[in-house]
């Protein structure tokens, strides 16, 4: 775990950004708005030779989806790769990458979901990414979006902050951090892997979509009991969209909000519920790996980078 984190060099007008699909198959159709989008902000497009290929609900083989990304790792011409999908998959091809080259140069590696296994990966390396939207989540979404903006401004170095309503599950307090997370199922997943997280003193932020509630409590007391939970510097909860109960006769008792209550009972840090990030329809951006602050009152709530 590097004790410093190193952030790519923003991106300019003109700068290329290649586009892989490093899981779930994805076609050319549901990558026009997002195409379209960056080429009318000034950027050029490259997309990976294996983008559009198939593998049952892969897009391509383990060993084609690694190819695309370890080309785009390494292509000097690149300045940020953007994930075009999430799903299921990238941590099969994880261990496939080699990150010496990209090391020396890095780049911006961008998405959400399932892109989840490379900003904790690449966290473990010290270095920055950014979580934001992608793609296939571009259709009928306005240009002048806050998801789109956003992601703009971080990429080319624009001050991202954010207000929004205060909820009656948060815990006030105030707490600056660096900001590390993603998805719930795929923090769960990496445990005690080399991709694993140290979230200690940093802001955690979590978000998830259509699991049953039992298997949220049971991601969360996954994390609490390896101490996950322990030492942080607060808590962000972004969308817990679509969640079930496995028998609607005999319901858990709890929603996905709550459980996270019970799990953070036995700490004091601030904890700052319905962020609009996740799978939801907001999904603003982050800088995981940069600081930030983050302010929770009973009037609402602030997260602002510091970088």
């Amino acid at each position: 775990m590097s004790d410093t984190v190193h952030f790519p060099p923003y991106l300019k007008p003109g700068d290329c950004i290649g586009i892989v699909a490093p899981a779930r198959k994805i076609s050319p159709q549901e990558l026009k708005a997002g195409i379209d989008f960056l080429e009318g902000q000034g950027f050029r497009v490259a997309m990976g030779k294996n983008l559009f290929a198939k593998n049952y609900q892969f897009a391509g083989t383990d060993d084609e989806r690694a190819e695309d990304f370890q080309s785009m790792m390494d292509d000097p011409e690149i300045s940020a790769i953007w994930c075009a999908r999430g799903g299921y998959g990238s941590v099969r091809i994880i261990d496939k990458l080699d990150f010496s080259r990209f090391l020396q140069k890095p780049k911006w590696i961008c998405g959400y979901s399932d892109v989840t296994v490379f900003h904790s990966h690449l966290h473990t390396l010290g270095i920055g990414t950014l979580h934001c939207t992608m793609p296939v989540s571009m259709a009928g979404d306005p240009v002048e979006s806050l998801n789109h903006r956003s992601m703009i401004q971080a990429l080319t170095g624009g001050i991202l902050a954010y207000t929004i309503p205060a909820s009656p599950l948060n815990r006030p307090g105030m707490a600056t951090g660096e900001v590390v997370g993603g998805n719930l199922s795929i923090l769960y997943s990496l445990l005690g892997s080399c991709s694993d997280i140290d979230a200690r003193g940093k802001i955690l932020f979590i978000e998830d979509i259509d699991e049953h509630l039992y298997h949220i409590d049971r991601m969360m007391q996954a994390l609490k009991r390896s101490g996950k939970l322990d030492g942080l510097a607060a808590m962000i909860v972004g969308g817990m969209e679509d969640m079930h109960n496995n028998d609607p006769s005999n319901p858990f008792g709890q929603t996905a909000e709550e459980i996270i209550v019970s799990c953070c009972a036995d700490h004091d840090y601030p904890v700052c519920f319905h962020f609009p990030t996740g799978h939801g329809a907001d999904n603003v951006a982050l800088k995981m790996g940069a600081k930030a602050t983050v302010s929770v009152s009973s009037h609402g709530s602030t997260l602002i980078f510091n970088e």
